[in-house]
């Protein structure tokens, strides 16, 4: 009977597990919505400051932006690290952690210094264990990326590229691509390449007017430009807060489905046993009264 009892504990244990799983799909699949609103609607944003600096950089080339003037050698760079607050979304972090890594020991291979910043605190947690020079970071953003939250962290990589104390910037984060895959990618932040300004026919005309600077060109271009990688790093947090939702809904989903299969498997185990201690139990009586 002490078999019986500890199965019938372990199918109760499954079945709240199972509950909790099932709790966390709903909420993530309630969020994930949200979070695919907020970073759809952020896009328009971007698409016109890239369009309208596109348009002014054409106009003005006698000035060139330091964001946009490509170094001779790469010395040092500056790398994002986006990733999440919690955990429990399969492997959304461990992704982009690798991509990260692998690029760690690529630059340590060509001499290259490393300065890391890390958004989330599963990002700031792998930067520790693999001893990164960590110089600002942000964590527990919520839910809701806050641009406000983010501008200190990111500054810091700004300031030092603006400065010469980097030669580039890398973004890492996970590109939300459909609510089952999310892309883990490392792309160059700075300098801005050209494929950033890349117009189209249409984009073209619809931006071909004059401007009127005020107070002067370099000001406005370098204030746009300035504004157009702060809406790429905040793009990028809110593509890598929809991935997550996402990812959690999918696992938390896998992992209902697999309580589900446990406890059918438990129920089993348990219906075998209490079927062979009510026929031992029957064997042990009918020998007991034939012995009498």
């Amino acid at each position: 009977m002490a078999g019986i009892k500890e199965i019938r504990t372990k199918i109760k244990s499954v079945q709240n597990t199972s509950k909790i799983t099932k709790a966390m799909e709903m909420v993530a699949a309630s969020k994930m919505r949200k979070a695919q609103d907020r970073m759809r609607a952020a896009r328009p944003y971007a698409d016109k400051v890239r369009n309208i600096a596109a348009h002014m950089a054409q106009a003005n080339p006698e000035y060139e932006h330091p964001y946009m003037v490509q170094r001779q050698t790469t010395k040092a760079v500056g790398i994002i690290l986006v990733t999440t607050d919690k955990g429990l979304c399969g492997a959304l972090n461990t992704n982009v952690q690798r991509v990260v890594l692998n690029r760690l020991k690529e630059l340590e291979a060509d001499g290259v210094q490393v300065q890391t910043t890390a958004i989330g605190n599963k990002g700031l947690g792998f930067l520790t264990r693999v001893d990164s020079n960590i110089v600002s970071q942000a964590v527990q953003l919520g839910d809701k990326p806050n641009l406000e939250r983010l501008i200190g962290a990111i500054k810091v990589q700004l300031d030092a590229y603006a400065e010469g104390t980097i030669d580039a910037v890398y973004l890492s984060y996970n590109r939300f691509i459909n609510t089952m895959k999310q892309e883990a990618v490392l792309e160059q932040l700075l300098p801005l390449s050209a494929d950033r300004f890349e117009q189209s026919e249409s984009e073209k005309k619809a931006y071909s007017w004059d401007y009127i600077y005020e107070p002067d060109a370099k000001t406005v271009i370098d204030e746009l430009l300035h504004r157009y990688v702060e809406a790429l790093v905040y793009q990028a947090v809110a593509e890598n807060m929809a991935s997550e939702q996402s990812a959690r809904m999918v696992a938390m989903k896998a992992a209902s489905d697999n309580a589900k299969k446990v406890i059918s498997d438990l129920q089993l185990v348990y219906n075998k046993t209490r079927q062979a201690s009510i026929t031992q139990e029957i064997t042990e009586i009918v020998s007991g009264a034939s012995a009498v």
